[in-house]
């Protein structure tokens, strides 16, 4: 079940604050339970078949990052445009009553002096987990003008995303997809032994999401180490390349690759987040950067830049 709030004319159910009460591991359990809802429903969140653009702000144009993409994406709306409260009715429109908002989590950063014990003034900063509530432009009322939905993109965006990777790793043909470290190398079957060209290009965002590890690009922890198959390393590096694939192919306007949510594969991933509540969101961020990468960008300079959840 979706975490969300009903909302009530007169509420301000948008503005951020710490999650009264609860600490930053419940707010990582949270959006956990959300994940594990749709898990023990069958549904695999990062294997869904995207059919929009991503979720983005409808005032600002940004899109939703890291988590935030999974958790907005996975309401089912037909618009990929999202608006808070206030910004419904400064349009002139109002969110229906009784609809109920989806909750996107961000780090808010202050800073401030502390003194030492040789009496010395040092610079701090301490960060708190906080929230908004965001509505689909479908949950709103007189703004109907808005609600056309931007055609899809055409799989040459996809294309255009792997010919513009920057320092991008060898390919090699071969009868799997896969990633090899010591090498690296992407190898893939033939574009003529996928079903759809939707599947191929599915497949290869998560290799080349793996690639993204390598000490010559992003050098995620802990990639370059032998991991066993099954083992909590091997999990959340596979959890990072399924999410940056639904990334992509979402950015790109295409399905992701169909592939059966067999009973043991749902099994596995219920038992990995029960066990870790950060998992999901740690694996969501880096799964960003990545994503980030494949196309060039920086989170700097990214014009994707908003409410990205960051995990420590």
């Amino acid at each position: 079940m979706a975490t969300s709030i009903a909302v009530g004319f007169g509420d301000s159910p948008e503005i951020p604050g710490k999650i009264a009460g609860k600490s930053h591991g419940s707010v990582y359990e949270i959006v956990t339970e959300r994940i594990l809802a749709e898990l023990e429903r069958g549904e695999v969140p990062w294997r869904k078949p995207w059919r929009i653009l991503p979720p983005a702000n409808l005032v600002s144009k940004k899109h939703y990052r890291g988590i935030n993409f999974f958790l907005l994406s996975l309401a089912g709306y037909g618009s990929q445009y999202w608006l808070t409260y206030r910004q419904t009715q400064a349009l002139g429109g109002n969110v229906r009553k009784g609809e109920h908002g989806m909750k996107i989590v961000f780090w808010k950063f202050d800073k401030y002096e502390t003194e030492t014990g040789d009496g010395e003034t040092e610079a701090r900063k301490s960060a708190f987990l906080r929230y908004y509530v965001v509505f689909n432009l479908e949950q709103t009322e007189g703004l109907k003008a808005l609600l056309a939905l931007p055609p899809a993109r055409p799989i040459e965006s996809a294309e255009a995303i792997v010919a513009g990777m920057p320092n991008p790793p060898a390919f090699e043909q071969d009868f799997r997809a896969s990633y090899i470290p010591s090498k690296d190398t992407v190898t893939m079957p033939s574009r003529t032994a996928f079903a759809s060209q939707a599947e191929y290009y599915s497949t290869l965002f998560h290799e080349l999401a793996h690639s993204t590890g390598h000490a010559s690009r992003l050098g995620r922890e802990g990639f370059d180490k032998p991991v066993q198959f099954g083992s909590e390393s091997y999990s959340k590096e596979e959890l990072i390349a399924e999410c940056t694939a639904a990334m992509l192919c979402g950015v790109t306007g295409i399905q992701t690759q169909t592939l059966e949510n067999s009973a043991s594969y749902l099994k596995t991933w219920i038992a990995r987040l029960n066990s870790d509540s950060k998992l999901i969101v740690q694996a969501a961020s880096a799964a960003q950067k990545a994503a980030d990468y494949i196309r060039g960008e920086s989170s700097a300079d990214s014009p994707v830049v908003e409410a990205m959840a960051y995990a420590n």
